[in-house]
């Protein structure tokens, strides 16, 4: 990794809050398998503790400057990994970035955007309190909808993503990120009003602000699903 390259993951993990990093083995080992590591031997032990913001700093490290799918030389500017609180209880998923997230390398911070910060703050919460990413990290030329192949390439950075985190909820916004999560070919109309078991959280689809955008008549049903989101928030 040139010296370009590594300033940016530092300053992407410093934005995460993450003082340092170890060069230590064991600071690689994710969950249960660090805990096992730690308690493996008495004699000499493993003292670390690998944060949230750590893990997923590892993980925008892995992708890299990525090349796996075909979106590379299709004209991405820039990898869009995620942003928000690591340790958040809420977190939304999208497709992938538009041309205002290209340039910035922030999901969600066009007119949609703009839209899904005043649905987090509908439910009483701020953008930092949530954690937002799409299911592709790169945009598709002419904000096209995302290929399997791209989707197939590019989700297990996002499962990743999720199982870091371990929120109690998570929004799939749109066909193409509800599709991705629940393994379905489902219409997001026929998907959401309806809560799911996923990885460990409860997962609700609802529909994309830029679909919002074009269809305001829709943000009721949002609503209504932003309300379950609520309630599942705050019970035990």
């Amino acid at each position: 990794m040139d010296s370009s390259k590594l300033r940016a993951h530092l300053e992407f993990a410093a934005e995460l809050g993450v003082a340092g990093v170890s060069r230590d083995p064991a600071w690689r080992v994710r969950g249960d398998a660090a805990s096992s590591l730690n308690a493996s031997s008495e004699e000499h032990p493993v003292a670390f503790s690998r944060s949230a913001a750590e893990a997923l700093v590892a993980v925008r490290t892995e992708i890299g400057d990525c090349t796996r799918c075909k979106l590379h030389a299709q004209g991405r500017r820039q990898i869009v990994f995620g942003v928000g609180n690591p340790e958040a209880d809420l977190m939304f998923v999208g497709e992938a970035p538009g041309g205002d997230e290209d340039i910035q390398g922030i999901p969600f911070v066009g007119r949609a955007g703009q839209l899904l910060t005043k649905i987090i703050e509908a439910i009483d919460l701020k953008r930092e309190d949530v954690y937002i990413a799409n299911v592709i990290k790169c945009r598709p030329p002419g904000n096209r909808n995302p290929e399997q192949d791209e989707v197939e390439t590019c989700e297990p950075f996002l499962f990743q993503q999720i199982d870091i985190i371990k929120p109690k909820v998570v929004v799939a916004l749109g066909t193409f990120a509800a599709r991705a999560l629940l393994r379905t070919l489902d219409p997001i109309s026929r998907l959401r009003g309806r809560v799911y078991d996923y990885r460990g959280a409860k997962l609700i689809p609802t529909f994309h602000p830029a679909y919002l955008l074009r269809n305001p008549a829709s943000k009721r049903e949002v609503w209504e699903d932003m309300k379950v989101v609520r309630r599942l928030l705050t019970q035990n």
